[in-house]
């Protein structure tokens, strides 16, 4: 028996939530939101929040600072039931801080520092691996598989063990990297899951199934495009299926990918096929955006299973 379901790989952040800005100075130096919060962020913490809260043992690999915001972060994990033994704790490097301005729509725009540059190596703690049933790598392109070497250590550690390998992708900031940089990572990959505008920049396409077919000839074995509003598309070599949206009032979208890909993976462990699947994870997306935070809204796997159920009735 493994000692966790999942174990996620990558950033750990605080989000600094700036909602409704208003760009006009009420001073000479001070302006007005609506509202302001502070919220535990990062694809690694969001995914393995959202899997331990629908009933998978998960556990986090990443980096923090012996600061307060990384205690924060830390602090909140263990609250959330997810394993905290491998994060890799250090006076050298600040736990990443990220500015985000929430527009009325739910969309967002973020600042990221210098700190989101930390050199973390995931790779020197592979045993890890043997004692999970998946592995999610957050995300390709940034911080710590902005290296590629880094990156193909790890899924190359992970396919030696036998583990389900899902990889997410953001859009490089700091490092620019192609999708041809990971040749030798993305045979080993079971499903990559970017969003549009990252499967636009990866492939050169506009349409999710030439998107999806560039990511399918580099070797990946399935694909899913986050298309936000529009729905998911999957495709691998046997089959392609769209899934359109629900319809929500989104409040903020923060996380609601990493939400997404917790309840696919989720689903992928319980042996649910794949469009079984991929509802859940729709319904996973839907809900995070419906409060501010992106592990805010989602309790537990009975509420997104209702919440399914409510919509297929409506």
């Amino acid at each position: 028996m493994s000692k966790y379901d999942i174990l996620f790989i990558g950033t750990a952040i605080v989000d600094s939530i700036i909602r409704g800005f208003d760009p006009e100075p009420v001073s000479a130096t001070g302006y007005r939101a609506e509202s302001g919060s502070l919220h535990i962020g990062g694809e690694a913490v969001n995914g393995s929040i959202t899997a331990a809260k629908l009933g998978m043992k998960t556990a986090i690999l990443c980096a923090l600072g012996n600061d307060a915001a990384g205690d924060m972060i830390e602090n909140a994990l263990t609250a959330y039931g997810v394993d905290t033994g491998l994060i890799v704790r250090s006076d050298d490097h600040p736990t990443p801080v990220t500015t985000m301005f929430v527009a009325e729509d739910g969309s967002r725009k973020s600042i990221t520092n210098k700190a989101h540059r930390y050199n973390f190596h995931p790779e020197q703690y592979m045993e890890a691996l043997s004692d999970t049933r998946e592995v999610v790598l957050g995300s390709l392109f940034r911080a710590p598989f902005d290296d590629p070497a880094v990156a193909r250590q790890v899924v190359a550690a992970a396919s030696e063990r036998d583990v389900l390998i899902f990889a997410d992708t953001k859009l490089p900031n700091f490092t620019k990297r192609k999708l041809e940089d990971y040749a030798d990572s993305l045979p080993l990959i079971d499903c990559i899951t970017p969003n549009e505008d990252e499967a636009r920049y990866c492939s050169g396409e506009d349409d999710p199934e030439k998107m999806a077919e560039a990511f399918l000839d580099a070797g990946v074995r399935s694909v899913i495009i986050k298309l936000g509003g529009k729905g998911c598309f999957f495709k691998s070599r046997e089959e392609s299926l769209y899934l359109p949206p629900y319809e929500i009032e989104a409040v903020d979208a923060s996380g609601a990918g990493d939400n997404f890909l917790a309840g696919y993976v989720s689903e992928v462990l319980r042996g649910s096929s794949v469009r079984s699947a991929l509802t859940f994870a729709n319904a996973c997306g839907a809900l995070c955006t419906t409060a501010v935070g992106a592990c805010t809204a989602l309790r537990d796997r009975q509420q997104v299973e209702e919440w399914v159920r409510s919509k297929s009735r409506s």
